[in-house]
């Protein structure tokens, strides 16, 4: 009868092959990408913006300008 290995519990930081602790991440990327229009952004609160930039694991540092900008720049695509 062959043996069984259990993994370890998520979250123990198993070893990896190198010797080093493995680190496991809180972040999980959403299902679905932001379809928001460049006009809904510049409209958007400012806690908006935050709580969508963090959802993606991105920055939210600067003012209110920069983040639009970045969210802009992140988020919105070109029509074609």
């Amino acid at each position: 009868m062959e043996s069984i290995q259990q993994r370890p519990q998520e979250g123990s930081g198993s070893m990896g092959r190198d010797g080093q602790k493995e680190r496991c991440s809180a972040f999980q990327m959403p299902l679905h990408y932001p379809r928001y229009k460049e006009a809904d952004y510049q409209a958007m609160p400012e806690w908006r913006i935050d709580c969508l930039l963090r959802e993606y694991g991105l920055p939210v540092t600067g003012d209110l300008a920069d983040k639009r900008k970045f969210a802009i720049g992140a988020f919105v695509w070109p029509s074609h």
